[in-house]
């Protein structure tokens, strides 16, 4: 039997190192999924419940294992639910091949059933590559370039494949005038700035007196050279979010997380700082950072265009953060152990105790922050943690303690809801012999999580670790958001848009052939989660908790403070719940006397 195109295009990503695909069928790229039927196993299909999701899983997929990600999909709204996922790649610099069907080539500009013009709709998240094959001759290059710059620039690429291509004869391309005749295989370069700028970044940073740290998605991978240089420098170091993994929180100079999920200890380290090191980090809260003009910087980053955006930077170092740093280290002079590291270290050890006692506060009927400080200890060695965007990516960002060894993500750059439970799918996919965490809220649990659910018991017993969890906060509301409104906006919780709807998660579970655990009093968490982590079979814990618990920023503003009080004063709906809630956490200064 002749090789078709579809068979082609499905050796060619085999042959580039492609082994999971995720997505969903659909008659505009039938020939694809027919090529994936006949090529034995090589490339392991994994059906989405819909083809959002299977985007975001290859996104996590290419967070979690450092390879490309690949998402198909028919022509049509199944190439239009994509682009959330995408995006999310697109914003993380993650490495993703969309491969979408289109309809047969003699339809075209038809206005045919389905037809949507792709490369016009892809051309924003695939920039960097977005091409619609005409020839079987053409699809050759038209992978390996897509496959290419995918993985050298970090970003999303797609192809388009009318469906009738897919079912043609593949031929190579013949020898001749006007065709192209590409070959596979990519290795990254070592990338490491001049010495002379090294030089120049070690002079700013050896007279610095109070030098702070702040690490992302990019210094993944370098902990080692993370932790010399603090050292040597007696440094204090934030993650942004995308960075969590990057440290584990158990150094005790170590400030956490940073910006409006941050910590206290990593805002006081930034406003007190005289220098700043960032490296591997695109986060965007420039107020988080130092004051303009109070603190020297240097920044580190493999994307020259990323350098100097959030806070302006004496210099600019372009390289991998592992490698750069590992040439920085003989320039930086050892600084001894003196009240600027000791400061940060007090300020980190009072902060965690404040965390402690915040989480056990009591609260109707499940404080939210004592399911993520409940679980942090309980987590085996090399967990992959997903989390959600809301409020329960604040207790995933401050009460969660990541160990050496274990994985963390979210939705950053996007911060989509909806994100947790695919993210969780795919990390089974990257590294099938970790167990897996996911944190997730009922909005997003309603908006679409949900049904991945389905696509968890259809495939966990082929992972060869069945200890896969995601805990559901059930508060019924849109906690984040609700939040914003009266800190932000001024405006007491709108019920018509921040309610959702009781919905029995754990019940769904046990429905659908995985466990159900249901908590509805602090006292039951532990147990649970340890259940939970025994199970051999997957997990949801759903745990009733309380939505007048606060989650707010680790600086509160005079105009938000006025904010909050404005929106009380306006008749918040559940105000005697806010202000008991509130007092109890953080705003006792803001409304004394009124807890």
């Amino acid at each position: 039997m002749s090789q078709t195109v579809g068979d082609f295009v499905v050796q060619r990503l085999h042959d580039w190192g492609v082994r999971h695909m995720f997505g969903y069928p659909g008659d505009g790229i039938n020939g694809v999924f027919g090529a994936l039927n006949r090529c034995n196993g090589k490339i392991d299909f994994v059906q989405a419940r819909h083809e959002e999701m299977a985007a975001f899983m290859a996104s996590a997929y290419a967070k979690f294992s450092g390879r490309l990600g690949v998402c198909i999909a028919t022509s049509g709204p199944g190439a239009s639910h994509l682009t959330t996922g995408l995006y999310d790649a697109l914003m993380d610099h993650q490495p993703v091949l969309a491969i979408v069907g289109q309809q047969a080539r003699n339809a075209l500009g038809g206005q045919y059933q389905q037809e949507l013009d792709l490369v016009s709709m892809f051309k924003d998240v695939a920039s960097a590559y977005v091409v619609q094959a005409s020839m079987p001759g053409q699809v050759r290059h038209l992978v390996d370039r897509a496959v290419r710059i995918a993985l050298s620039r970090r970003t999303v690429t797609a192809i388009i494949l009318p469906n009738d291509l897919q079912d043609e004869v593949f031929e190579d391309p013949p020898r001749a005038h006007g065709t192209l005749r590409s070959g596979i295989g990519y290795s990254a370069p070592k990338v490491t700035p001049h010495d002379a700028d090294l030089a120049r970044a070690a002079e700013i940073l050896n007279s610095g007196e109070k030098v702070a740290l702040l690490v992302g998605a990019g210094a993944l991978g370098a902990s080692e050279e993370i932790i010399a240089v603090a050292d040597r420098l007696s440094a204090g170091c934030a993650k942004a979010l995308l960075g969590k993994a990057a440290l584990p929180d158990n150094l005790p100079w170590v400030t956490g997380s940073i910006g409006l999920l941050g910590t206290e200890p990593s805002y006081k380290m930034m406003m007190e700082c005289d220098t700043l090191l960032m490296v591997g980090s695109a986060f965007p809260y420039s107020e988080f950072l130092p004051k303009e003009g109070r603190a020297r910087g240097v920044q580190i980053d493999i994307d020259a265009s990323m350098l100097s955006m959030r806070f302006p930077m004496e210099v600019g170092l372009v390289g991998d953060a592992k490698e750069t740093l590992q040439a920085l280290l003989p320039h930086l002079q050892q600084k001894p152990a003196g009240t600027w590291r000791q400061i940060i270290e007090d300020n980190v050890r009072a902060w965690w105790k404040t965390l402690e006692e915040r989480a056990k506060q009591p609260a109707k009927p499940v404080n939210p922050q004592r399911v993520a400080w409940d679980m942090s200890p309980l987590l085996p060695d090399r967990a992959i943690i997903t989390s959600d965007s809301g409020s329960c990516a604040n207790w995933f960002a401050r009460d969660v303690k990541i160990r050496d060894g274990m994985k963390a993500s979210l939705s950053g750059g996007l911060a989509s809801m909806g994100a947790a439970v695919p993210y969780a799918i795919a990390a089974k996919y990257a590294q099938p012999d970790r167990p897996v965490i996911a944190l997730v809220g009922d909005g997003a649990m309603q908006m679409n999580n949900m049904a991945e659910l389905i696509t968890v018991a259809k495939y966990w017993r082929d992972w060869s670790d069945h200890r896969w969890i995601v805990c559901v906060f059930n508060n019924e509301d849109l906690n984040q958001v609700t939040w914003e409104q009266r800190v932000i906006n001024g405006d007491p919780k709108f019920n018509a848009s921040q309610q959702v709807p009781n919905v029995s998660y754990s019940r769904f579970a046990e429905l659908i052939g995985l466990r159900g655990i249901y908590v509805d009093g602090p006292d039951l968490l532990e147990s649970a989660w340890q259940q939970a982590l025994a199970s051999d079979v997957p997990v949801v814990l759903e745990v009733k908790t309380d939505p007048e618990v606060p989650p707010l920023p680790p600086h509160i503003t005079l105009q938000q403070a006025k904010n909050f009080a404005t929106a009380l004063a306006k008749g918040d709906p559940n105000e005697t719940g806010v202000i008991r809630g509130a007092a109890r956490q953080v705003l006792e200064t803001i409304l004394p006397g009124r807890g």
